[in-house]
């Protein structure tokens, strides 16, 4: 086994070269289930290229030598589009206190090398050097019977509470995108999940 991949913020420069290889990693990552998404270069940087000039947000890269094989974001709450911002609501949440930790998205082969942890890490921090109490991200949540599910899948619920998050039944949205096999884009609920800081 090799080492474990470099972990690390990269701004600038060096984000705006590796947007065509993140969008190419996310749509790898994201084909798999849960999430099944079937999305397009285009989109994908068009996506990436918000985090270029958001105030806040946040890109850490997992390298492989000179290779990109993960990656994690976040922004703060206030910089997110509507059906991400709509559940936080006083008197418990102020938005200007949420960073919101968008994806995680690792290739299968660097999986359970403590590249997870790193990312969940470097994004609390940036979160406590921007002063916000609150960490959040969503997941898909997808049926029991799935036919999609893949035999012995096991959900990422286990790692998420160890690192402190609480899954938060009262705290759900609803994204759309195109499943992978579909020929259009259909709404996906989504559960958030709270880490508070302190």
């Amino acid at each position: 086994m090799t080492d474990p991949p470099t972990v690390r913020p990269a701004t600038g420069d060096e984000l705006r070269a590796c947007i065509p290889d993140l969008a190419r990693l996310r749509q790898e990552v994201f084909r798999a289930f849960p999430y099944l998404y079937e999305g397009s270069a285009e989109y994908e940087e068009g996506y990436l290229r918000t985090y270029l000039g958001a105030p806040g947000a946040l890109v850490v890269l997992a390298r492989d030598g000179e290779r990109v094989v993960g990656a994690s974001t976040a922004v703060p709450l206030t910089r997110e589009t509507p059906e991400v911002r709509a559940p936080f609501r006083a008197p418990e949440f102020d938005p200007g206190d949420v960073l919101y930790l968008g994806e995680s998205v690792l290739l299968p082969g660097y999986r359970g090398r403590g590249v997870g942890h790193r990312f969940f890490d470097e994004r609390e921090a940036h979160a406590r050097r921007l002063g916000l109490g609150v960490a959040a991200f969503c997941a898909v949540r997808r049926p029991e019977d799935h036919p999609a599910r893949p035999p012995g899948y096991r959900p990422l619920d286990a790692f998420w509470q160890a690192r402190g998050y609480t899954e938060r039944p009262d705290l759900e949205t609803t994204m759309t995108w195109r499943d992978v096999g579909e020929g259009r884009e259909t709404p996906k609920p989504m559960r958030f999940w709270i880490r508070r800081l302190g």
